[in-house]
């Protein structure tokens, strides 16, 4: 038996798509130039000796790493519940 969400049910779906994707690469390109900025900024602050700025620019780091896994990982992580509801 397969299940699967009917995705043609609504009408504008097609636009949804399209908003969602775009959303998407505007998530993972900030995340890209966060990492960029803070990276920098924790390599310059820890030559300089100021820890304070080096530990910002570290949990800057952090957090766009995060946020691109996240951004990423939510899409796989939506077609596994698919694939697993078509096993049900």
């Amino acid at each position: 038996m397969n299940v699967f969400p009917d995705f043609d049910g609504l009408s504008g779906i097609g636009d949804l798509r399209t908003v969602a994707g775009a959303l998407l690469t505007f998530v993972l390109i900030v995340a890209v130039l966060m990492l960029i900025v803070s990276a920098i900024t924790w390599a310059i602050a820890a030559a300089h000796g100021n820890y304070a700025t080096a530990s910002k620019g570290r949990v800057g780091v952090l957090v766009a790493v995060g946020a691109a896994v996240l951004a990423g990982g939510g899409v796989a992580w939506m077609n596994w519940l698919l694939s697993l509801g078509q096993t049900l």
